[in-house]
């Protein structure tokens, strides 16, 4: 297949040093995820200079913070010389400034039913980014508004449908009440809606340019697996991925689990042969699906296959998220020298490829596989190098320290305990260790409304009958409030041993009164139920996924920070050692703010320069790969410790570079093995379930597995064992001389970096971007 280029792409793709491209669609990667924003808007500009009143369909969530912001950095500054220098970097020197009033948007998708005054309504999102943000024209675009789509006897959806699900079987059955009579008019009335949609984008010709993101079960918009390649614009359900990736945005699964959507379809996208459509997409976690995308023939089971047809369809991909592609494999192999790391994953991916234990491989094994056989001076001695080196490893993973100060940081409230709760576990058994867990992030948007709801009137029950004795010490409304912190813990894990529920609660309810005086400066008894009453009112009025005021966020993390004090608790820690930093860049809106050197940066310095620590953990998430939050905070710790480092010696600090459910290590890439016992595995669910009160029911999961995160955790970590075995054998562990090693049944990866080597890793995605702008 000839390949045709625009000149953008061209200088894209010469800077990628692309060699070989054996895909069905042409892809251009690059280093990062501001990257990949500015190849998407350079791309979008250039078209725009050649179709002024074009048909545009742009990407309306999350991932396009840096389309729009690049978009309207070039534009706000197309006549600066640097930004003239980028332009001509890039393949549009010379041009004209592109006008983009005369674009004609269509809107790719929206729930349904939601109403657009909602800020989680896709509407919304179109209206304040593209037609305010962008200045294109309401009139010429095609938006999809839910309170107007006509219902049956011109009733509004909530009328129509008072709980917000709608039963498609309707369309198929009779309808057996006068409530289904309506429903069953209003879906044929949203049925002609879409229809007349999609007649209104073939009338303009079809959409021109399309741009966005790719979802893990490989949904382009909301077309879904399974979906016709030929669909057209429709009301339909979703799948458990989509609903889980969209949770967050709706305010927990069980809203977005029975909430339908209104989607162009894959025909949509086909309509007009000469669209430039283009996927763009970063990340590591999404590349199994980038492979399935652009190495499969045309299948419902992958969406993005339909593209196959479009000549000018392309996909724009980070590194990271390309890393699967056979082309990325094959330069992993022949770009560089060849290195030991390059043998240990030939040989373990060998091992899965004919399923055979490291041991029995031959060296005729070895020689029939493509990338065995180019390891230089293979030998019957090649394996057994490999197998040497993943045992140094599970050593380093076994090794008992002491005299340690360890400072374990996560993003989130959990994402400590999901990525390297073995480790500390066996850390905190030593007395000359110190222990120091700390959460950057409040963490408020993993409590549902629903949840907060629940424990106030809970709360508002044990304050009526007097069963919060606290509150009548006579300090209590002036200073008491904030001493015993800890009892309320040690209370709930008294009755988690004696097993008694109904008094676990009563000691999350004490941290809410004590919270609820330390936010609202309450004063007695009669003003904390009347703040209870304020609450319960406000959310009662909120809707699902909608943004708490300030306080009601903070009530909400200082819940989340109670449950973090609960887990290490198990283990001795006391609640002095469990930090909440609180950053301020963590507001919950759609798109956060970078961190700030004075508000984010310096309370981590302030903790190093207070506890010094001498092995420093992270979520280590150098492209951006997993949550949003979790680059921000390593940006941020990273800044503290290149500060730390200008004023203290830190050649023998430690730091630990951990993953966990969003987005995992390879066993070449890391250093340190830890394994894992079944004791191990049973303490991290059982405590994951009995402090991690409002994580329970999975509200926000991963779309890996409907259900709690510490059951995918142990799913993962079980995975990784079965790697490791398959090399070392199975009776390596079951016959090994160590306990340890024979309860193993999981295992962890771990990085480990010094000081410099962290550094060049944190800030490899900013040095991307140097010089541009």
């Amino acid at each position: 297949m000839e390949l045709h280029f625009s000149k953008v792409e061209e200088a894209f793709l010469k800077e990628a040093g692309i060699k070989n491209m054996t895909t069905r669609i042409p892809y251009i990667p690059v280093e990062s995820f501001p990257k990949l924003g500015l190849l998407s808007a350079m791309s979008f500009l250039e078209w725009v200079s050649e179709n002024p009143e074009g048909v545009v369909s742009l990407p309306t969530g999350k991932t396009a913070q840096h389309f729009l912001n690049y978009t309207k950095l070039i534009l706000e500054n197309w006549e600066n010389k640097k930004t003239q220098d980028a332009l001509a970097k890039y393949g549009l020197g010379g041009s004209k400034k592109p006008e983009l009033k005369k674009l004609q948007f269509v809107q790719m998708g929206e729930f349904y039913p939601i109403s657009t005054k909602q800020h989680n309504s896709l509407y919304n999102y179109a209206e304040k980014y593209y037609i305010e943000g962008f200045g294109l024209d309401k009139s010429k675009a095609l938006l999809i508004n839910s309170d107007e789509i006509e219902l049956a006897r011109n009733k509004h959806f909530s009328e129509v449908f008072p709980d917000y699900s709608i039963d498609l079987t309707l369309r198929y059955r009779e309808a057996k009440t006068q409530m289904e009579q309506l429903q069953q008019e209003s879906i044929f009335l949203i049925d002609n809606w879409c229809s007349n949609y999609e007649n209104q984008i073939r009338e303009k010709g079809g959409i021109g340019f399309f741009l966005g993101g790719i979802g893990p079960d490989g949904h382009i918009a909301f077309n879904t697996r399974g979906s016709d390649h030929f669909s057209t614009t429709r009301l339909t359900a979703t799948n458990f991925e989509t609903q889980a990736v969209t949770a967050t945005d709706l305010g927990g699964i069980e809203v977005s689990r029975k909430r339908l959507v209104i989607t162009i379809g894959l025909g949509t996208l086909g309509f007009n042969p000469e669209n430039r459509a283009i996927v763009y997409a970063a990340g590591e976690a999404i590349a199994d699906t980038i492979k399935d995308s652009l190495e499969n023939e045309p299948g419902v089971n992958y969406p993005a296959t339909s593209l196959h047809k479009l000549k000018n369809s392309r996909f724009y991909l980070t590194e990271s998220a390309a890393v699967k592609l056979e082309d990325s494999i094959e330069c992993f192999y022949s770009c560089g020298p060849w290195t030991h790391k390059k043998t240990e994953r030939a040989v373990i991916e060998l091992c899965k490829k004919i399923n055979k234990f490291g041991g029995k491989l031959t060296l005729e094994d070895l020689k029939a596989d493509k990338y065995c056989s180019q390891i230089p001076g293979l030998n019957e001695k090649t394996v057994q190098s490999v197998i040497d080196s993943i045992l140094v490893k599970l050593k380093r993973g076994m090794q008992k320290e002491t005299n340690q100060v360890y400072y374990h940081t996560g993003p989130h409230h959990d994402d400590i305990m999901l990525g390297i709760m073995p480790l500390t576990n066996r850390q905190s058994r030593d007395a000359s260790n110190e222990m120091h867990f700390a959460v950057a992030t409040s963490g408020f948007t993993a409590v549902t409304n629903h949840f907060l709801k629940d424990l106030l009137l809970d709360t508002q029950s044990l304050l009526q009958q007097g069963k919060i004795e606290m509150i009548y010490y006579p300090d209590f409304f002036e200073s008491g409030y904030k001493f015993k912190w800890d009892k309320d813990v040690y209370h709930y894990l008294d009755n988690i041993a004696a097993q008694n529920d109904e008094e676990k609660r009563r000691g999350v309810c004490h941290r809410v009164v004590r919270a609820l005086v330390s936010i609202w400066e309450v004063k007695n008894e009669e003003g904390l139920l009347q703040v209870i009453a304020e609450i319960l009112e406000s959310l009662e009025n909120s809707y699902d996924g909608g943004k708490n005021p300030p306080r009601v966020q903070k009530l909400k993390g200082m819940i989340r920070e109670l449950e973090e004090e609960l887990v290490w608790a198990h283990y001795g820690i006391s609640v002095k050692n469990v930090h909440h930093l609180r950053l301020g860049f963590y507001q919950g809106d759609v798109f956060s703010n970078q961190p700030d050197k004075e508000r984010d940066v310096l309370p981590i310095l302030e903790e190093f320069r207070k506890y010094k620590p001498t092995v420093i953990s992270l979520a280590m998430d150098p492209q951006g790969s997993g949550p949003d939050t979790h680059y921000k905070v390593l940006q941020a710790i990273a800044r503290a410790v290149e500060e730390w480092n200008k004023e203290e010696d830190l050649s023998n600090l430690k730091i630990i570079g951990y993953r966990n459910v969003w987005f995992k290590y390879n066993p070449w890439d890391v250093e340190v093995l830890v394994p894992v016992s079944l004791n191990s595995l049973a303490t991290l669910n059982k405590s994951f379930s009995e402090c991690y009160v409002t994580q329970v029911n999975a509200s926000f999961p991963s779309y890996q597995l409907d259900g709690k995160f510490s059951d995918l955790t142990q799913k993962v970590w079980l995975e990784q064992h079965k790697q490791i075995q398959l090399l070392l054998g199975k009776n390596f562990f079951y016959e090994n001389d160590s306990a340890l090693l024979r309860a193993t049944h999981g295992v962890v990866y771990l990085h480990e970096l010094n000081v410099e080597q962290f550094l060049e890793e944190a800030f490899s995605l900013e040095k991307s971007m140097e010089g541009i702008f």
